[in-house]
């Protein structure tokens, strides 16, 4: 609950604890997050429209079982992998997938990936996760 996330704060009615819980079953906070984010990332003129834009493809993405709209494309990807395989050796350790997924905000993937038996993810494997 926020008391265990925010040590020193009260919930002060039933009221608000009922707000929170609502707000975090329904996951909205992470949306809001997730939305002023791409606006700080797109910078986009109109922010009001591009804001329903991104609502109306998460809701057609949920509707057809789709990818919804995201802040890293492929180019993004690449850089990160970049990173974190610097000479280019074609893989990652999985605690490097690991780490970067959840760095990336990613909380639910594949903790079995392709190439964990030798602790050798590629490069696809880790940006098909992503």
């Amino acid at each position: 609950n926020r008391e265990q996330q925010h040590p020193g704060y009260k919930m002060s009615t039933p009221r608000e604890e009922e707000a929170d819980a609502y707000l975090r079953n329904h996951k909205t906070i992470e949306l809001m997050k997730n939305l002023t984010s791409m606006l700080f990332f797109y910078r986009p003129e109109r922010p009001r429209e591009f804001l329903i834009s991104q609502l109306e493809q998460m809701k057609a993405s949920r509707d057809r079982a789709v990818d919804g709209p995201c802040l890293f494309d492929n180019s993004n990807l690449d850089a990160i992998v970049g990173i974190l395989d610097p000479t280019n050796q074609g893989h990652i350790s999985y605690a490097q997938y690991k780490e970067a997924l959840r760095t990336l905000g990613i909380k639910s993937f594949n903790e079995c990936p392709e190439g964990l038996g030798n602790d050798r993810i590629s490069h696809e494997t880790f940006k098909r996760e992503a």
